[in-house]
């Protein structure tokens, strides 16, 4: 059968150079399906934001232990990372604009149904099951599979862009949900992250396509001389998921990358992502100050995470990695000392960095699954993103525990910073050499 391409759009053949530039100066369709990528995991971003802004007013409503919330979170993230191979596997299978749709339109069913809730099993089913669905449908096995698929250059430096949408996600809604969780209730911050998922689903639908070959063109920076279009997936895609575990766990190189992003999981979402804002509130500070300096890591993790992909561009990803568990392992240490009511110049630094180090272990985590493990490198990512996210839901719940049997975070955070210890030699005990995939 041949298959048609839009009339009016470049044919393959013709392109001038391999970097999709030349004499022709409108954008290459890769640009666009990135642009609306980023645009999908920002709105999916909002929820990301919401338990820490909302588990205060959720206690003060309903009498909710922190440790009950937690594991509402827990259940989160959990799902979060569980269900991404099989997204990505879904993604190959099915296509990746039906998936994403559907996922945004999970995460607006459990945001919006949680305004409904009057126990705490319910929070549950809203947070934890259908939000953690929606999420680790798109997650970051999504931008994974439109680094790989559409960009031969550049690489890096989008799956460093699109990662960083999931932190602006956070810079914009955390501020927001925050206020209106202290205005206009917890109810009206849901809505907003509802609304927000569901509004990006049309364009979703009307850009995002599976591969460049449905757009008529190359990927970017691809070599008409050289370049073959990928076979397109077939079969089962649960089968092919757990295909991907099982042969990528034969090889030490895939324990090691998934222990120490279980560990950066652990040390983000889990830790600081969930429990930062009730730390703080510990000390005397407000939620909304805490809040807003969750939203500064923000702004520094969009700097960090795309700077870290166009690092990874042009250095040893493992050297990377060691660096940037060393320095999130200093700043957790230290972190017990620099909690007050005010903020300190000696905060804004924590903050500072911990932003640039935030997400910045993905680009380079994604470039050895890919390099190690070749074809099936983003089913193998999504297994190592299930571990972090089993990291953060353990974090999350045992900061929970921790905080509610001594009365202070202080050993969790301890407990990141040996953590982050073992991540980085972890890290650097990677062997790069390819296996066949």
């Amino acid at each position: 059968m041949t298959r048609q391409v839009d009339e009016g759009m470049p044919q393959p053949g013709p392109l001038p150079e391999p970097g999709g530039s030349g004499r022709r100066s409108r954008i290459h369709p890769a640009w666009w399906v990135a642009a609306v990528a980023f645009l999908a995991l920002l709105a999916a971003a909002g929820f990301r934001a919401a338990p820490g802004a909302l588990m205060i007013p959720l206690n003060e409503e309903f009498g909710w232990s922190t440790t009950v919330m937690s594991l509402a979170v827990s259940v989160n993230l959990l799902l979060y990372g569980l269900t991404a191979p099989f997204a990505a596997a879904l993604m190959d299978r099915f296509g990746v604009r039906q998936v994403v749709a559907t996922a945004l339109t999970l995460v607006a069913l459990g945001a919006a149904g949680s305004v409904l809730m009057t126990a705490s099993w319910q929070l549950l089913v809203f947070w934890g099951v259908l939000i953690g669905l929606g999420t680790g449908s798109m997650a970051l096995v999504f931008a994974a599979t439109i680094a790989n698929r559409w960009f031969v250059r550049r690489r890096g430096l989008v799956m460093g862009i699109l990662t960083a949408g999931s932190a602006t996600g956070q810079l914009i809604f955390l501020p927001v949900l925050a206020e209106l969780a202290e205005t206009a209730g917890w109810r009206a911050a849901s809505l907003v992250v509802a609304a927000a998922a569901l509004a990006v689903v049309p364009v979703v639908w009307v850009v995002l396509r599976d591969y460049p070959e449905d757009r008529g063109v190359l990927p970017f920076g691809g070599d008409p001389a050289t370049h073959t279009a990928p076979v397109r997936a077939t079969g089962n895609a649960a089968r092919r998921a757990i295909e991907g575990l099982a042969f990528a766990s034969r090889k030490p190189s895939f324990w090691a990358l998934a222990i120490a992003f279980a560990i950066c999981g652990a040390t983000t979402n889990g830790l600081i992502g969930i429990h930062f804002i009730p730390s703080a509130h510990d000390h005397g500070m407000a939620t909304t100050t805490a809040a807003g300096l969750l939203a500064v890591v923000g702004v520094f993790d969009i700097l960090g995470t795309v700077a870290s992909g166009w690092l990874t561009d042009k250095f040893d990803p493992r050297i990377l990695l060691v660096a940037y568990y060393g320095f999130r392992g200093v700043g957790l240490f230290l972190l017990p000392w620099l909690l007050s009511d005010i903020v300190h110049p000696s905060m804004v630094l924590f903050i500072v960095i911990y932003g640039l180090d935030w997400v910045a272990t993905v680009p380079p985590t994604s470039a050895l699954c890919r390099e190690i493990f070749g074809d099936r490198g983003t089913i193998v990512f999504g297994w190592v993103f299930a571990a972090h996210q089993i990291g953060a839901a353990a974090a999350a719940l045992g900061a929970g525990l921790i905080r509610d049997t001594f009365g202070t975070y202080t050993y969790a955070w301890w407990g990141g910073a040996a953590l982050c210890a073992i991540a980085a030699v972890l890290s650097i005990a990677v062997r790069r050499a390819r296996v066949a995939a």
